[in-house]
């Protein structure tokens, strides 16, 4: 197994975790009106679950994977603006920034 093959499981498992999370977590939902984006909680959660999919597919058909890592990687970098804007702690921000890192990582890698 190489690296890009680890960063897909990585990824693709947080991703999956955080879906999960979302419906047996009431944190989840209080974040997401935090951010005042109650109203895309359940899009942004469904967006994940498919880019979770996608990579794991993606480790078969690699068209697949370009789409499902440029996918959250901009998903990440939506979710860091957010963060920034709410004037989060670097802290707090951090997994949105390993995400969008780690997801642009596999894109690139993907496409070469």
């Amino acid at each position: 197994m190489n690296l890009v093959e680890i960063s897909i499981l990585i990824s693709s498992l947080s991703f999956f975790g955080y879906v999960l999370s979302y419906f047996i977590s009431p944190h989840m939902k209080k974040e997401f009106k935090r951010f005042g984006l109650e109203k895309l909680g359940l899009l942004t959660i469904v967006l994940e679950f498919i880019g979770a999919t996608g990579l794991i597919i993606g480790l078969k058909i690699n068209a697949l994977l370009i789409i499902s890592s440029l996918g959250l990687a901009l998903l990440m970098l939506i979710g860091l603006i957010v963060r920034i804007r709410l004037k989060d702690s670097l802290w707090i921000s951090l997994p949105a920034l390993f995400y969008m890192v780690l997801n642009s990582y596999i894109f690139l890698m993907s496409i070469q």
